[in-house]
């Protein structure tokens, strides 16, 4: 077999005391902060938009309703 070819390298040592690193790393960059919404504020914001959609479409069936009947407003007459 062939020997080995001669290096200029130094062997490493594996026993000899913990080496620090000499690393520069960055700090961690910073979390950004999530937005946490009080739930009461989004379960009133829910019942305020169902109630006006809910009124809407009562208002829209009723109005379907008595035009289907053909009565309008300017058949109604007021007596003073």
């Amino acid at each position: 077999m062939a020997a080995p070819l001669p290096t200029s390298k130094r062997s490493v040592d594996l026993n000899s005391v913990e080496r620090v690193s000499r690393i520069r790393r960055d700090p961690p960059p910073k979390l950004k902060e999530i937005p946490i919404k009080d739930p009461d504020e989004v379960d009133r914001q829910a019942v305020v938009i169902g109630v006006t959609v809910f009124a809407l479409a009562l208002f829209v069936i009723v109005l379907t309703a008595m035009i289907w009947a053909g009565w309008t407003p300017r058949s109604t007459v007021i007596h003073v």
